[in-house]
């Protein structure tokens, strides 16, 4: 194979996201189009450590191909990693940054002939915006896509008036939330917060999909517990096959 290509990225906008999470979008100069698949990553060399492990961290891209030269990436800070360190501590609008990429094969199907169900933990709901934004421009076809989505506290949730906005403007597209350290009311209100469930994302899929069907595919991004346990709960206990699931670990 052909030595991968290194692009220099520019930091052209910086946006908070959440308490600890933020967006960064940056611009390719040398190509007109950066090309890539929706759900794909790339990998950033960043300017801390002396060693390759210490340097290198892949990120999904989370802004749809859009046939220009900026992408964005969805990034969240935790304390003493030396990556999200950097971004949140040193990067400003005007760094240079240098990747390979894109790469990765968690993409959606070229045809979506079967429904489709996401689930995500953090920023692992970073492919996942890329490929539903990516539908809503293309016009692509599809059946009923379901997006689950957990994490702490209403405050974190990520994009949360875009996936409001596009619940009302994809057909068959629904969003849920499970909010593991905040309790949920029960009183009538507006918007997403009426797909709001108190704990984890496990017991909003088991109860949707408790029966195993084959025009089914499950997609699972975010932290590797996650993902184990809900492959032991669709494949293991609920019965679906193994390649009806298809997996992204962080960590």
């Amino acid at each position: 194979m052909p030595p991968a290509h290194w692009y220099t990225g520019l930091v052209v906008g910086i946006k908070e996201l959440a308490p600890k999470v933020k967006s960064f979008e940056l611009e390719i100069p040398e190509v007109v189009s950066f090309d890539f698949i929706a759900g794909q990553f790339i990998t950033l060399d960043l300017p801390v450590g002396d060693k390759r492990l210490q340097r290198w961290r892949s990120y999904s891209i989370s802004s749809a191909p859009a046939g220009t030269n900026k992408i964005e990436l969805c990034i969240v800070h935790f304390d003493g990693g030396l990556g999200s360190t950097y971004f949140f501590d040193q990067v400003v609008v005007g760094t240079e940054l240098k990747f390979k990429g894109p790469e990765g094969g968690f993409v959606l199907p070229e045809v979506i002939d079967q429904d489709v169900v996401m689930i995500c933990t953090g920023t692992g709901i970073a492919p996942f915006r890329s490929m539903i934004w990516d539908i809503y421009h293309t016009g692509k076809t599809h059946r009923d896509i379901h997006l689950i989505f957990g994490t702490r506290r209403k405050e974190d949730i990520l994009y949360a008036l875009e996936w409001e906005w596009l619940m009302n403007n994809i057909p068959g597209f629904k969003f849920e939330v499970a909010l593991s350290r905040e309790s949920v009311s029960s009183g009538p209100e507006a918007g997403l917060l009426t797909k709001l469930h108190a704990g984890h994302v496990h017991p909003i899929y088991q109860a949707a999909y408790d029966t195993p069907r084959p025009d089914i595919h499950f997609y699972l991004c975010g932290w590797s517990k996650m993902i184990d346990e809900a492959v032991e709960n669709l494949f293991g206990e609920i019965g679906f096959g193994r390649e009806q699931i298809h997996f992204e670990l962080y960590g």
